[in-house]
């Protein structure tokens, strides 16, 4: 068995992969040692800890880098590659030799634009199909944008078909939420649907009992931790007492024992 049929076996029906997504080592392996057997990286949270805005571009260089980090530890890595940082299928073929080579089994690949807007499907489709023939052991998630940035939502299934036909092992649909919609597009694809878990949607057993096999938790985790750190220093500031530190909060030395 290779890390890529690993990753594959984790998309199971009724036991969904749930992808936690982190922003740098220690998040990683933090998750991992809590007993999850993938994680992914979140291309918010890469970005803002290294000062850049998500969805332009911007973020090759740190994704490779945290990749280079995290392909070497006991644990499966997807890589959020927003859409391959280049419209040139070839580039985005090579970035997916390098991520693999780091030791990624997963590659995120959106069609959506940092402009707002959605790439043509044949565009997209161009991509995964040239990184598959460059990495066939690279379990790719095509992403579409329909309902993240609440465009064309008539042309989801034609996208994730298009994307299916082109090699993609997963598709990818963050925004969507309406368990009709989503056990809709369960029965029109043959390979694992993702949805991007959220608060106010389904809970992870109906996802489950939907049919979604991967569940992914997005920038959510780095937001949280990003809005606990901030209101602990402004109530420390403010004289107010601090609310409990969450059970399994991590302690100086747990921390150090992750490097």
């Amino acid at each position: 068995m290779t890390a890529y049929d690993d990753f594959v076996a984790l998309h199971r029906h009724g036991t969904p992969l749930l992808l936690p997504n982190a922003w740098d080592h220690a998040s990683a392996a933090a998750l991992a040692a809590r007993g999850f057997p993938a994680v992914g990286t979140t291309s918010l949270g890469v970005a803002a800890a290294a000062g850049l805005p998500d969805g332009h571009a911007v973020t090759r260089d740190a994704a490779l880098a945290l990749a280079a980090r995290l392909g070497g530890e006991g644990f499966l890595v997807s890589v959020d590659a927003e859409g391959g940082f280049s419209d040139d299928p070839a580039e985005v073929a090579d970035l997916a030799r390098k991520l693999a080579d780091a030791g990624a089994v997963g590659v995120n690949l959106e069609d959506g634009r940092g402009d707002g807007t959605l790439a043509p499907p044949d565009s997209h489709a161009a991509k995964i199909a040239a990184v598959k023939a460059a990495v066939p052991g690279l379990f790719v998630n095509a992403r579409t944008d329909t309902h993240w940035l609440g465009l064309r939502h008539s042309e989801t299934t034609a996208r994730l078909t298009s994307y299916q036909e082109a090699g993609a092992d997963g598709v990818f649909v963050p925004g969507l939420s309406g368990a009709a919609e989503i056990a809709a597009q369960v029965a029109a694809v043959d390979v694992p649907l993702n949805i991007l878990y959220s608060p106010q949607g389904p809970t992870f057993a109906e996802l489950a009992a939907l049919g979604v096999r991967r569940v992914s938790l997005g920038s959510l985790l780095y937001r949280r931790a990003l809005g606990e750190a901030v209101a602990s220093a402004v109530a420390i500031r403010e004289g107010r007492p601090l609310t409990p530190l969450t059970p399994g909060t991590p302690t100086y030395d747990e921390v150090q024992a992750l490097s």
